[in-house]
């Protein structure tokens, strides 16, 4: 982990299509791994008609245990760990890191090589590491599998250097299988981490030399799925950087997150797979922060350490305190997100114990008196504000109030509203004061009776009545024209009924097998109708041009020519009216994208469904 921030991608001219054309031409040349390797089979083949978009995560059943787990745990554990964060050089000086030691310290390979070879995690317990996340109220755990140095934590028939083959580990034993079984057992889900950047293989560097190592990495993945039959798969590593030089291309990613796809249809990907867009994967990775509202088209999950480091350091003591990352765990469910809370085993492959007592503590606080449901299955507060004092998520018709700065006696919650609803009752879970209601002119204010229940939150549930709400719409989607053009120009070349303006044709697709996958437009019209009566959001995420008009009027204009991008319009609409909408999208060259969404107090974040759209 600590990963850079990507730099800025340029629009990807003929030059690289060709490149990535021939690469998967070439269906991944044989390499020649040290102890041969899997037979990985090439990405399914892609061209014009192809489209990519899977479903709409938002609201899909393949993502719908992601959306409600809402807490798992990160596990970083692999060669590096055998040096529990300090190497000292032939000098004698010492260098501190974790997982990226061999890199920052400038470990020589032989070196690190040599000290991988006496790593023996005999330790490791799967049934107590599966323990400790069921105790904290995790729900999934992602693992490392592979990080940067490329060394496997599974006995991987591509290479030997893994953990079976090049450790002082008991050649018998497999603690990947051991996690599955044990997690399974649980009933937690279990996801890998792979890494994409490779700093151990020699082919990894050097652009004419890569499709060799891709192929290694495509059999990998190919074990990794087929044996362990994982729920998600947490890419790194894709960013442009260099000691070793990083070739890894959106392309890339495309043919990888295709091949996945073809594998296991349910995998949960995250958008590190391409180059963490909004158009890569199925969400998105913030990681040590937590975004200050639900993120613009895409699910997301933010991934954080315990202390200051991913991997095991003897030396970090600076903890985090169990009611610091409970309140981490609200602020991201209370925006829809995900947390992924990462421990580090040492040499030995045991959890350190600060990390299981702060664990422990977060499950008390999960457990005590149905607090968790501020959690699991919960999302965007919406109706309200989220307030100064605490956050707010919510559950159907439940609004689920974490104070953590709790009134003075006789003091009040200031709680404003963003939409017309009612407060119809209110209670202090795990206590049996009375909270009283007023309304104000801009929301409610909460006058609990007595004291705070709990230092790190106290929840006040919420009954709301969150007003009219329409029966879902019998609508079958809008008329979409594709023209051979990005003037759309001329006759259409298909005119048919669009579902959803939910595409992602990406450098490969277009629309229709006879339109091109560059030089392509398209024009969607008719109406949408809300089932409330609000001010909605609407979102288009696209690349290349687009232009949204609602009722005659121009809400979303950017017709320059632009990279993945996410643009807004603030609209009132009116439930039971159909308003006229018509959306214009232009391809260019290169990635090809559009999706268009909305939100609004009461309306949690989606792809317009086709229930609520009507052709002309």
């Amino acid at each position: 982990m600590r990963t850079p921030r990507p730099r800025a991608k340029r629009r990807v001219t003929a030059l690289p299509l060709l490149v990535a054309a021939a690469l998967a031409a070439a269906a991944l040349p044989a390499a020649t791994p040290a102890a041969g390797a899997a037979g990985a089979a090439a990405p399914p083949a892609a061209g014009p008609g192809t489209d990519h978009a899977v479903d709409d995560p938002f609201a899909s059943d393949r993502t719908s245990w992601f959306r409600q787990d809402r807490f798992g745990m990160f596990i970083h554990f692999g060669a590096y760990s055998n040096l529990e964060g300090e190497y000292t050089r032939p000098d004698g000086t010492v260098c501190r890191d974790a997982e990226w030691i061999k890199r920052q310290c400038d470990i020589p390979t032989d070196a690190y090589e040599k000290q991988a070879a006496t790593f023996d995690p005999a330790d490791f317990d799967a049934e107590a590491v599966v323990g400790a996340a069921k105790d904290a109220g995790m729900r999934y755990i992602v693992i490392t599998s592979k990080h940067h140095d490329g060394y496997a934590m599974w006995p991987t028939k591509v290479n030997s250097w893994n953990l079976r083959d090049h450790s002082a580990f008991d050649k018998r034993r497999d603690i990947m299988a051991e996690l599955k079984t044990a997690a399974k057992k649980a009933g937690i889900k279990l996801g890998f981490y792979y890494s994409i950047w490779d700093w151990h293989d020699p082919d990894f560097a050097d652009p004419a030399t890569f499709p060799r190592y891709e192929k290694r990495m495509y059999a990998q993945l190919e074990e990794l799925v087929r044996k362990y039959d994982p729920a998600l798969l947490w890419f790194d590593g894709e960013w442009e950087t260099d000691r070793p030089n990083n070739p890894w291309t959106a392309q890339d990613g495309e043919r990888l997150e295709t091949y996945l796809r073809g594998l296991d249809p349910d995998l949960v990907v995250n958008n590190r797979v391409g180059k963490r867009r909004v158009t890569d994967g199925d969400y998105g990775t913030p990681e040590q922060e937590i975004p200050g509202a639900p993120v613009d088209g895409q699910l997301w999950e933010s991934c954080m350490t315990l202390n200051g480091h991913w991997g095991y350091a003897r030396y970090d003591e600076n903890w985090k305190s169990g009611a610091s990352l409970v309140r981490n765990l609200l602020s991201t469910a209370a925006r829809s997100g995900n947390y992924l809370l990462n421990v580090g085993p040492d040499a030995r492959g045991r959890i350190p114990a600060p990390s299981v007592q702060r664990l422990g503590e977060m499950g008390d606080w999960l457990r005590t008196a149905g607090q968790g449901e501020a959690v699991y299955g919960a999302g965007f507060g919406g109706l309200v504000e989220q307030p100064g004092w605490g956050t707010v998520s919510r559950k159907g018709d439940k609004l689920y109030a974490a104070v953590t700065a709790w009134p003075a006696a006789g003091g009040s919650l200031p709680l404003k509203a963003r939409t017309g609803i009612d407060v119809t009752a209110a209670r202090v879970l795990g206590s049996d004061q009375e909270v009283a209601v007023a309304k104000t002119a801009d929301g409610f204010d909460l006058t609990p009776a007595g004291a705070a229940t709990n230092d790190a939150a106290t929840v006040i549930e919420l009954t709301v009545d969150p007003g009219p709400t329409a029966a879902p719409g019998s609508g079958t989607g809008l008329r979409q024209e594709v023209f051979d053009n990005p003037a759309l120009s001329g006759s259409p070349k298909v005119t048919r009924t669009d579902p959803a303006v939910n595409h992602s044709w990406k450098y490969t697709g277009s629309p229709a097998a006879d339109i091109p996958a560059d030089g392509f437009g398209i024009r969607w019209t008719g109406t949408v109708e809300p089932r409330r009566t609000e001010t909605y959001t609407l979102t288009t995420v696209s690349d290349d041009n687009v232009r949204v008009w609602l009722d005659g009027e121009l809400v979303i204009d950017n017709w320059t020519p632009h990279n993945v991008t996410v643009d807004k319009a603030e609209v009132a609409l009116k439930a039971g009216t159909r308003h006229a909408i018509k959306v214009e999208y232009a391809e260019q060259t290169g990635d090809a994208h559009m999706k268009l969404l909305w939100s609004s107090p009461g309306q949690p974040q989606q792809i317009i469904p086709r229930h609520q759209l009507y052709p002309n």
